[in-house]
């Protein structure tokens, strides 16, 4: 098939590889393909064995290709948000040409030395947003191509991480056969694609509920302001499942998948079901509701560290409310446990496009879709950053994607992480419906 206007979102997870193909054409946006594999060689989000991932990786692939009857060669990868970090950067270059028209040759140069100075040796640049361009001291300039000057500045904010993690996810995709066409910040990409204007502008938490780890961020002006890990997600309710009822993980995932509810009050104590426990020979029968409040435990203790970080910057009484997606929270009634918590503006988002509608799938597709959406300007800054641990000069500017898109534009970044936002919200988290029945599993299962 035609492969204009096509991006391959990958999204490596803790505990699954999802694929997304998608095909933009002017406006619109269409999934043509996915594929998803069970994880190897991941922990916390992190590569640990780069062949275990890689052959993930070439699973996911393989099954997204067969589904869309397209050759993928090239992906975009999202980076998890782990030991991230918001360094504002500034650019100032002199325009050589003679007619003194700014070309984005120009925009390379002002990028590569905004960052020359910004990084540190152990870490590297996977995003660079810019937030505006000055053209001779005329400052607010989205796009400074073909304007006319002597000087050319840019501000904008780097987002680095450890150069150990982008460099085995970059050796896990060479392995896998693939070519990394960008890397992408995944709470960046993923805030900005499914959030509506009036979310990103006037702030709203994005509390991605993954298998390995939980991450809470906040969107506002259309920019990443605040970030925050929890190394707990899925895996560790799952864990809790299997260590309290005595079974083993593989029946625990799949009994918390046939039968868990994330609010105890929503669960039956009538429904009951066996599960075989380890070491005895008979069946053990359960229910519902007592599941639930294992479940629920540990969800509690998760949004609960979510609130407090979230609470020292006052980042709770946010206008767009909270947002949650992500794999684990698929689970039945999570948005109604999520509101004893957190309070009542509190929605889920899961994809709507056909074979994707499921919250698991949102990162790969806000991949795919955030890089789409690049205009040319943040192609070439995107070429300086894919290029500054690579031996070989920058690409020409003539080989940078003609791509047109429609690209939202992004408001002036500020260098404070976050606005002083008036919130009314107490000081400690609202009691857990529940913590009256569960502290002892809480007690005995903590991962200090």
């Amino acid at each position: 098939m035609n492969n204009s206007g096509v991006t391959v979102g990958l999204d490596i997870g803790t505990t699954s590889i999802k694929v997304v193909i998608a095909q933009t054409t002017g406006n619109q946006f269409n999934v043509i393909g996915a594929g998803n594999a069970p994880s190897q060689g991941l922990r916390k989000g992190v590569i640990v064995d780069i062949d275990a991932t890689a052959s993930a990786i070439r699973e996911a692939i393989e099954q997204a290709q067969e589904k869309a009857n397209f050759k993928i060669n090239e992906v975009v990868v999202g980076i998890p948000a782990n030991q991230i970090e918001m360094i504002h950067v500034d650019g100032l270059v002199s325009i050589a040409n003679q007619n003194k028209r700014i070309t984005y040759a120009d925009v390379q140069n002002v990028a590569q030395q905004a960052l020359s100075h910004s990084v540190s040796s152990d870490h590297d640049v996977i995003d660079l947003i810019a937030g505006e361009f000055s053209v001779d001291g005329f400052d607010g300039i989205k796009d400074p191509h073909e304007m006319i000057g002597v000087r050319l500045e840019m501000r904008g904010t780097a987002y680095v991480g450890p150069s150990k993690i982008l460099d085995n996810t970059r050796m896990a995709i060479q392995k896998a056969g693939l070519v990394l066409k960008e890397f992408v910040l995944a709470p960046l990409a993923i805030g900005t694609s499914i959030l509506n204007d009036g979310e990103q502008d006037f702030g709203t938490v994005l509390i991605d509920l993954g298998g390995g780890q939980t991450t809470t961020s906040i969107i506002h002006d259309r920019q990443l302001k605040f970030n925050y890990v929890d190394l707990e997600g899925g895996d560790n309710v799952t864990k809790d499942i299997s260590t309290v009822l005595g079974i083993s993980y593989k029946n625990a995932e799949k009994i918390k998948r046939d039968f868990g509810y994330a609010d105890p009050a929503q669960a039956s104590v009538d429904k009951e079901f066996a599960v075989e426990v380890v070491g005895d020979h008979k069946t053990k029968v359960t229910n519902e509701h007592y599941l639930s409040e294992i479940i629920a435990a540990r969800l509690e203790q998760i949004y609960s560290r979510a609130f407090e970080p979230l609470n020292t910057v006052n980042g709770l009484n946010m206008p767009g409310g909270f947002v949650l997606t992500g794999g684990n929270a698929a689970l039945p009634r999570m948005v109604d446990f999520a509101k004893t918590i957190l309070g009542d503006n509190v929605r889920l988002f899961v994809p709507d496009q056909i074979g994707l509608r499921h919250p698991a799938y949102t990162r790969a597709m806000s991949y795919a879709m955030f890089a789409s959406r690049e205009s040319m300007t943040q192609q070439v800054i995107k070429q300086v950053i894919m290029s500054r641990r690579e031996e070989d000069s920058i690409p020409p500017v003539s080989q940078a994607s003609s791509q047109t898109n429609e690209y939202v534009e992004s408001s002036e970044l500020s260098t404070k992480p976050l606005y002083n936002y008036n919130s009314n919200v107490d000081e400690q988290p609202r009691p857990g419906i529940f913590s009256r029945l569960t502290q002892t599993i809480k007690n005995l299962f903590r991962e200090d």
